[in-house]
């Protein structure tokens, strides 16, 4: 995320909480509300990524815009704390599902599948 801090600037208010980091992008997407963290004043840097946090970390940079319609994944119930982030991330194409109905929410993101969606988030 270094680079959307660089790109985005660092927003009012961010600060370093973590007992086991001391990056300033770390403290630049808890001040943006891109993250929160594990909980118990960890961020936990070397915990894998699923697919799910990822689109979330990218929708909650973009904003948390504002999205309608429905989610044509079947594993992306209505109720889940990813369910806005999985649909705007669809319908703006940064990411799509791992064939043709499953998102796979609780998948690991590969480093393959995180570059793609950084592409598509920025832009060619």
């Amino acid at each position: 995320m270094a680079f959307l801090w660089r790109a985005m600037g660092e927003p009012s208010g961010a600060g370093q909480r973590f007992t086991d980091v001391s990056e300033d992008a770390v403290s630049w997407a808890v001040g943006a509300g891109v993250t929160v963290g594990k909980g118990n004043h960890e961020f936990a840097p070397e915990a894998p990524v699923t697919r799910a946090q990822f689109v979330t970390f990218l929708y909650r940079a973009a904003g948390s815009p504002d999205v309608s319609g429905n989610c044509a994944f079947t594993d992306v119930a209505p109720d889940a704390y990813y369910y806005n982030a999985v649909l705007w991330a669809a319908q703006q194409g940064i990411a799509s599902g791992t064939s043709t109905n499953p998102f796979s929410p609780d998948a690991l993101c590969s480093r393959g599948q995180i570059v793609t969606f950084l592409y598509r988030f920025m832009g060619d």
